[in-house]
């Protein structure tokens, strides 16, 4: 029988102008939500385009494994 001991997902998340969205606003909610669920993340990089765009590059808790040699 196998099980699943830690785990994580690596995600790209972009954020952008469309519609005059306010990316920086919208990372903000985004990391909100995560710590309202109690999520744990860890930012890897971040990135801002000229037009305003932001680029986040995340480890984060999936479901509610351990994330044990993930996330520090």
């Amino acid at each position: 029988m196998k099980r699943i001991t830690s785990a994580c997902l690596e995600q790209t998340i972009r954020f952008d102008t469309y519609n005059d969205a306010d990316p920086k606003e919208d990372l903000k909610r985004f990391l909100e939500g995560l710590n309202r669920k109690n999520t744990k993340y860890q930012i890897v990089e971040q990135t801002e385009e000229s037009d305003g765009t932001l680029f986040i590059r995340l480890k984060k808790q999936y479901n509610a494994y351990k994330t044990d040699g993930y996330i520090d």
